[in-house]
Formats: structure tokens, sequence, C-alpha cells
């Protein structure tokens, strides 16, 4: 099977913590850094999984992004796409097994239609982070993509990404898009709306609802939340929601976002 994944290839500062940051105050942690952003993290655990990847996507031509772009080639992924300005960087902090995070997706979102290869998208699926429909020009690159690949028989699967994301412009891309699939959350299945689609609602600790079937999460310790939705995404698309489930549980039991 072949996936291709659409989106960021960004740096992660990954902040471990014991407890919640106290304001005004100095707080221990373990901080790591790792390649990550949606896209590229579906990628690697497609990889991981025993498909073949490949991830597409711009970014920076500065340190940053060779080391991203190495690691990820590491992990067996193709990684293909302009390097240009600079490689966005993402903050997570987790505690207590939940995160915030800061993100920064550098020049990412400059992507156009008009620096893709049609031959990069001859897959099975093709898995876009909702990230790419936020902004132009990447939107209308995720479009042409979308394109390309139903010309050669793929499907098109989109994360939702954040429910912050979502606006009326999001919402028209989307049904433009006509994904095959939509991976969400709850809160951004509600303001996503009706899309004519198969869903994967993400429920976090209580599983999820894949086209109108509850399936339960896997028990196991919770270490780092940060990726477990993408490793969901990649082992669903590979082997459906028992596959996705472990995966998502192999994701949280590690610090960090890729395998």
């Amino acid at each position: 099977m072949k996936i291709v994944t659409l989106g960021d290839l960004i740096l992660d500062v990954i902040v471990q913590l014991d407890r919640p940051l106290e304001p005004g105050d100095d707080t221990v942690a373990v901080t790591r850094t790792w390649p990550g952003g949606q896209a590229a993290n579906v990628a690697a655990w497609a990889a991981a999984l025993g498909a073949d990847a490949r991830f597409v996507g711009k970014r920076g031509a500065d340190p940053a992004g060779a080391l991203v772009t190495h690691e990820l080639r590491e992990r067996g992924v193709e990684v293909v796409g302009p390097e240009q300005g600079r490689t966005g960087i993402v903050v997570s902090v987790a505690a207590a097994g939940d995160r915030t995070m800061a993100s920064d997706r550098g020049s990412a979102p400059d992507l156009t239609a008009h620096e893709l290869d049609d031959a990069w998208f001859d897959c099975d699926v093709l898995h876009i982070s909702g990230y790419a429909l936020a902004r132009d020009p990447i939107a209308d690159a995720a479009a042409a993509a979308a394109l390309a690949a139903r010309a050669q028989g793929a499907l098109v699967s989109l994360d939702a990404s954040a429910f912050t994301l979502i606006d009326d412009t999001f919402r028209a891309r989307t049904t433009a898009l006509a994904p095959d699939l939509v991976f969400a959350n709850e809160r951004e299945r509600e303001a996503l709306g009706e899309v004519a689609a198969t869903w994967v609602v993400k429920r976090g600790a209580h599983g999820i609802t894949a086209a109108g079937h509850d399936w339960p999460a896997r028990d196991g310790d919770v270490v780092d939340t940060t990726g477990a939705g993408d490793a969901l995404a990649a082992g669903y698309l590979i082997g459906g929601p028992e596959l996705g489930l472990d995966a998502a549980a192999r994701a949280c039991s590690q610090l960090g976002a890729m395998p």
C-alpha cells in the first residue's frame, strides 16, 4: 500500500513536565527535539506500519530543514517538495497526559500548486492535513494534489486538525475537496458540519467512532499524546480501526510524535 501525505514537515520541540507550568516560576523539564508536522507524522507512522510512504511539502532551506528531512528519510519516508525559506517550529508542552502547543509553520504554507509534480500522487491514499486548507497558497496546492491523486485512482482523506482553523473558508475548501474520509475530534466534527464522507471521530481515552461504530481505546500508560491522532490516521488508512487504535496507543506510550 502506498500513502502520500501533504502538509507540514517541521521541528518539534517537546517539553516534558512532571507538573503543569507555574506562571512566573521555574519548572524542571526534559526537553527534546524531533521532526514533526501532522502530514510528516502520518507518513512516518505509515512507513513504520509497513506501507510505502511519501511526504509532499515545503520546508526551509536551513539547518532545521536539513535535520528534519534527514530524520524523516531515516524513518523510511520519501520526502519531496521545495526547500525554501525557513522551517517551522512547534513547541509542545506535555504534562499529566495532556499537551499545549505553540505553532510557527515557517514556509510550509507557501507551497504552491505549480511546485507539485503529478507523479508524486501515484498512490492508494492521499492524506491531507487540515492545516493545508487553512491558508493560501497551500490550500490551492492541496486541491491540485487531490485532483492528481484521484486521476490515478487514489482515495483522499482529510484530518480536520484543529477546530480553531475551521471557518467558512475552511468549510468551503473541504466541500470542494470532497474527501472520502475525514478524521476529526468531536469539537472539530461539530465545527466542520455536514461533509459527505466516512467519518472517523477521535474521542481520546474513549476511543473512536468510525462509520457509526464505537471502538474503545487500548489500555496502556500515557506518556505523551503528541502525534497519537496521526498514528491513528496512519493505522486506520492501512488496516482499519484495530490497527489505528494499536498505533495510537503505541504513540501515547512514548515521547514524541513519530515512531
